[in-house]
C-alpha cells in the first residue's frame, strides 16, 4: 500500500506553525481516541517547545471507553492535561476553558506584575488532517468560526478566532509528518481517514481492518454483519470473511458473485462513522515509550 501523504501545503503549513508560535501562550493539541498514538505528529513536540500543552482526544465517543481511559492516565502520567471528548458537542467546553487558565495561570501572574491587564490568551490548535479542529473550535465558540468537513485538508490557511475578552484561537491545518517509520501508523492513520481516500487501496485495507477486528472486537463484528440466527466462527481468512459480509449484505456483481470493492467500501464506511461500534486500534505501549509507535 502506497502512501503519498505529504504534499506541499504540510511543508507550507509547518513554516507557518513555525513563525506563529511565539505569538501563543499554549498549544491545544487534538488526537484522534481511536488512535492516540498514531494521531499525533512527533514534530509538533519540537515545534511548540515549552508552551504550555493541553491534550484533547476527539471523536471519544466512537472510541472503546476502555482504552480511552488507560490512555487518559497514560498522557496524564506524562504532563499533560487530558480531555477525551466528542468535539461535535460542548460537554467538556467548561473543563477546557478551566484547563486553559490552569495551564496559563502563570503566565497570568507574570502579566499582572508587569502591569498587564485584559489581555486575552492566545492559543494555537494543532493536529493531523481530519482530527476535528475546525469541528472542536466551532463548538468551543458556540458558532461556525471555522471550515469544517470530513476529510483532509479542508482547513488550509491559518485563522484567528476570538472566542471572548479572555481568548483567542489560531487554527492550523492539519500536518502529518514526512516518513512513517512504522507501516501500522500509515495503516491506521489511513483507516480513520487522516489520509486522502482516493490514495487508498480500499480493498486491502478494508482486510487490515477485519483482521484486526477478528482478533479483538469479535463480536462486534459478527453483530454488525453475521445474519440474524447465523454462526459465524472467527477466526476466519479475511478474504472469505469479506465474502460472507458482501453475501451478507447482497452486495453482488452480475451473476450472483460478491462485490469486494463495495463490501470494503462498507466495512471502512462503517467503522469510520462508528456504526461496527466504539472501537480503538492502538493500546498504551508497554513501558510508557511512545516512540514505540513509529
Amino acid at each position: 500500500m502506497d502512501y503519498q501523504w505529504y504534499p506541499g501545503h504540510m511543508t507550507k503549513a509547518r513554516r507557518m506553525m513555525q513563525e506563529n508560535i511565539g505569538l501563543v501562550d499554549l498549544v491545544i493539541e487534538l488526537a484522534d481516541a481511536r488512535i492516540p498514538l498514531s494521531s499525533r505528529n512527533p514534530d509538533i513536540d519540537s515545534l511548540c517547545g515549552n508552551k504550555a500543552r493541553i491534550l484533547l482526544m476527539t471523536k471519544a465517543d466512537m472510541a472503546d471507553p476502555a482504552r480511552t481511559a488507560l490512555f487518559q492516565k497514560y498522557f496524564e502520567d506524562k504532563g499533560f492535561m487530558v480531555i477525551a471528548m466528542d468535539a461535535r458537542t460542548r460537554k467538556a467546553n467548561e473543563k477546557i476553558k478551566a484547563y486553559v487558565e490552569k495551564a496559563c495561570a502563570a503566565k497570568r501572574e507574570r502579566d499582572k506584575r508587569r502591569g498587564i491587564v485584559g489581555r486575552p490568551l492566545r492559543a494555537m490548535v494543532v493536529g493531523i488532517p481530519n482530527v476535528g479542529k475546525s469541528t472542536f473550535i466551532n463548538s468551543f465558540a458556540g458558532k461556525a468560526s471555522a471550515k469544517t468537513g470530513n476529510k483532509p485538508g479542508v482547513t488550509r490557511g491559518k485563522q484567528w478566532i476570538r472566542l471572548n475578552k479572555n481568548l483567542e484561537l489560531l487554527d492550523t491545518p492539519g500536518i502529518l509528518w514526512p516518513k512513517f517509520e512504522d507501516r501500522q501508523v500509515g495503516v491506521n492513520l489511513a483507516l480513520t481517514g487522516a489520509i486522502r481516500q482516493e490514495l487508498l487501496e480500499e480493498q486491502e485495507l478494508s482486510l487490515e481492518l477485519l483482521n484486526f477486528l477478528q482478533r479483538e472486537y469479535p463480536s462486534l463484528l459478527t453483530g454488525r454483519y453475521a445474519p440474524e440466527g447465523e454462526t459465524w466462527e472467527l477466526p476466519m481468512d479475511n478474504a472469505q470473511l469479506l465474502t460472507k459480509i458482501a453475501l451478507a449484505r447482497n452486495l453482488l456483481k452480475a451473476g450472483g458473485e460478491a462485490d469486494y470493492q463495495r463490501a470494503s467500501k462498507l466495512v471502512l464506511d462503517d467503522f469510520r462513522n462508528g456504526k461496527t461500534g466504539r472501537i480503538s486500534l492502538e493500546m498504551p505501549p508497554q513501558g510508557g515509550d511512545e516512540s514505540e509507535r513509529k
